[in-house]
């Protein structure tokens, strides 16, 4: 998706045109319990209360001095078709994209990619808007730990492959979110990733290991409790 040198970069924002506006495009019945805004904030709250990738990465925030509420740092929004989440790195917020959610494990990973963009956001001085190197690095451990590479959700791609598939998966997806939300071409996305990719597909923060599924990643949350244990009592 090269979108050429001449187009003014937006960043990504033209994806979530109300975010971008603040002008909801909704009739009446928006708050009705039959639309797509209150259901995309049941499935939230369900993510935030049940899965482990979501809870262990609040907990992680919390103990780092970002601590996450659910009213102030998401929003529910209509979006363009090709995305499904966003975070605005200038209010710290999450865009949840209420048309284009519309079962819980695809909201579970969404909200699971975009609060790994949250934690480096708090963690570190990451240089969203300048800095494509930062950028990558981010898009690439959102891949690795979210569970986006699944062997399953793999399979419901068609993808295989068993050598490396999941670096593979890692790398492609990475490359695909660059080139969503920046107006470069497919040369220097991919020169961008590859130049941190080791570096940053090995960090594993906050979780310590690859949660490649459920149960994985409810391991790494058990061990993520007991680490801060640990830690207040030395």
């Amino acid at each position: 998706m090269d979108k050429g040198r001449d187009k003014e970069e937006d960043y990504g924002y033209s994806l979530f045109p109300e975010h971008k506006t603040g002008k909801p495009n909704r009739g009446l019945m928006a708050e009705s319990i039959l639309t797509f805004n209150h259901r995309c904030r049941v499935m939230l709250q369900v993510t935030l209360d049940t899965s482990p990738y979501a809870k262990l990465l609040v907990d992680a925030m919390k103990g780092s001095g970002c601590a996450v509420y659910k009213d102030r740092h998401f929003s529910c929004e209509d979006c363009d078709g090709t995305v499904s989440g966003g975070f605005d790195a200038e209010i710290s917020q999450i865009v949840l994209c209420q048309n284009n959610i519309h079962q819980q494990q695809h909201m579970n990973r969404v909200v699971t990619h975009e609060l790994i963009h949250t934690f480096d956001h708090c963690r570190a001085h990451v240089d969203w808007f300048r800095n494509i190197k930062h950028l990558a690095c981010s898009e690439i451990r959102a891949a690795n730990l979210s569970g986006e590479c699944a062997f399953v959700n793999e399979v419901c791609r068609f993808n295989f492959g068993l050598k490396q598939h999941h670096q593979k998966c890692v790398r492609e997806r990475a490359l695909r979110s660059i080139l969503a939300v920046r107006n470069v071409n497919k040369e220097t996305a991919e020169k961008a990733v590859d130049a941190v990719f080791n570096t940053c597909f090995n960090d594993h923060e906050p979780f310590g290991r690859i949660p490649h599924n459920r149960k994985d990643a409810k391991y790494a949350y058990r061990d993520f409790q007991n680490r801060n244990r640990y830690y207040s009592n030395l």
